[in-house]
């Protein structure tokens, strides 16, 4: 089950973050989303260690805790997004697919003409969009 998402933009400034469990979680998984940020910097900073491709945007599995385990993936302009989940056992082809959803979604809600490039994503039809993206993962992997 996923727990939390987050978009964080190109000079880590947080755009989207949605949490998914508790208010007393929440706070938890927004540190656990800004520390998964100084991995992404290592993998992409330094590809030949163990890290995707240089055109590869999935990072894969960041790190995992006893709870929880952190996604992570990249688009062509910089922009990270996070996924935390509860689920310890998933499969990397579900996680790329909920990343090309959420991508696709993202890029849906940034093409509005009254989005201010930079600035946090308020858009309901976007949190919408992200929670049943979200819903819907928590199907799939169950079955």
């Amino acid at each position: 089950m996923i727990v939390c998402v987050a978009v964080v933009g190109h000079q880590n400034n947080p755009l989207y973050i949605q949490s998914f469990t508790e208010a007393d979680d929440a706070l938890k998984l927004h540190h656990m989303v800004h520390c998964s940020l100084d991995v992404v910097d290592e993998r992409v900073n330094n590809p030949k260690k163990s890290g995707p491709t240089l055109n590869e945007t999935f990072l894969g599995l960041l790190y995992p805790t006893e709870n929880y385990k952190v996604y992570g993936y990249l688009t062509n302009t910089k922009v990270k997004f996070i996924v935390v989940t509860t689920d310890l056992d998933v499969r990397d082809a579900d996680v790329r697919n909920f990343f090309r959803r959420f991508h696709a979604a993202y890029v849906d809600a940034v093409s509005n003409p009254f989005h201010v490039p930079g600035k946090k994503i308020t858009s309901r039809a976007f949190a919408e969009r992200v929670s049943t993206i979200v819903k819907s993962f928590g199907l799939s992997s169950a079955g």
